[in-house]
């Protein structure tokens, strides 16, 4: 059953009561786009439909499944409970967090961090789980993490799923300020050595921290990533753009950060694109004004422009999201 936004935002309400919220606009999605604590949204276009798999935002003990919702037109979400259980991975303890999600050969694969492993003397890291259909369910698929180590200091977590033009499939992951990429094997079993033997490159920009992203526009590869702390104000996102995907990759600027009017800590973000007439739509986390409690996060969607030149320009945060944009 979709969720409606007067019937979600007095859910939302019920369930945090640190926040008010008012319906949003006739004809808009509102923001958040959908009730409950949510935080690092993965964004993904699969079947015509659009697809939303964030993090169920809770102390690490409690993060043990995901959730996922789904759109025809950006502002009716259909929720999706419990796509991805922790039941379903044998390995997994805790901290189950984001998401990246895929299509590759008729299947659908599901790219998760669990455990918030701190050496390499724990288990845990990057996994991947598989199923038949967007909605799950899905299943562990190797029976042990995907990248379980530490490789040039990144903390193997917030992995993104990137599939270059030319049928390259890449990962690029990595918390405690350093990030790395890695070439997928194509039916996602492991990890391949590049064209120069490299296996584990490390392409961390300048303030770099966590929640990496790739996409490609007019030949030219965009690497976004978060900055500051997630639980704080000074969250933000700031992006390079390089003509590989290992870049290499300067730094160019922030293009969200807190709003004093709107939101705070806003960041880890991903991106929906509608090629028929090239809109881009940013897809994040924010706390609501007035919240000290660092889990306290909502999924947001707005507007993402570029300017003549191919710069982001900075996405302006609204309480009152998108309009209808259906993908057919």
């Amino acid at each position: 059953m979709g969720i409606r936004k007067a019937l979600g935002f007095a859910l939302f309400g019920a369930l945090a009561s640190t926040a008010a919220f008012a319906a949003p606009p006739p004809g808009h999605s509102g923001n958040p786009v959908f009730p409950g604590w949510y935080a690092d949204p993965e964004a993904a276009i699969l079947d015509d439909t659009y697809w939303i798999y964030p993090t169920t935002s809770l102390a690490y003990a409690k993060q043990t499944g995901f959730d996922a919702f789904s759109s025809p037109d950006l502002v009716h979400w259909t929720k999706h409970a419990n796509v991805l259980a922790i039941g379903d991975i044998p390995w997994a303890k805790k901290a189950l967090w984001a998401p990246s999600v895929v299509k590759n050969n008729d299947k659908y694969y599901f790219f998760f961090a669990a455990n918030d492993i701190q050496s390499d003397k724990e288990l845990g890291g990057i996994g991947v789980a598989v199923a038949d259909k967007p909605d799950g369910p899905f299943k562990d698929l190797l029976g042990k993490p995907l990248i379980g180590a530490f490789h040039n200091g990144a903390q193997p977590i917030d992995q993104f799923a990137f599939h270059d033009e030319d049928g390259t499939w890449y990962m690029i992951y990595g918390g405690w300020k350093h990030a790395n990429i890695v070439k997928l094997k194509p039916d996602f079993t492991g990890v391949e050595p590049m064209a120069d033997g490299t296996v584990y490159k490390e392409i961390t920009p300048e303030k770099y921290v966590e929640g990496p992203l790739m996409f490609k526009r007019n030949g030219k590869y965009y690497f976004m990533w978060s900055e500051g702390g997630w639980t704080g104000p000074d969250y933000s996102v700031a992006y390079a753009i390089g003509d590989s995907p290992m870049g290499p990759f300067k730094r160019i600027g922030t293009i969200l950060k807190t709003d004093p009017k709107i939101g705070t800590g806003a960041g880890h973000n991903s991106v929906f694109h509608v090629a028929k007439d090239d809109s881009w739509y940013i897809v994040y986390h924010r706390h609501p004004l007035g919240d000290t409690n660092g889990n306290d996060r909502e999924t947001c969607i707005d507007k993402m422009e570029f300017d003549k030149d191919g710069k982001i320009l900075p996405v302006k945060m609204t309480f009152e999201g998108v309009t209808p944009k259906t993908l057919r």
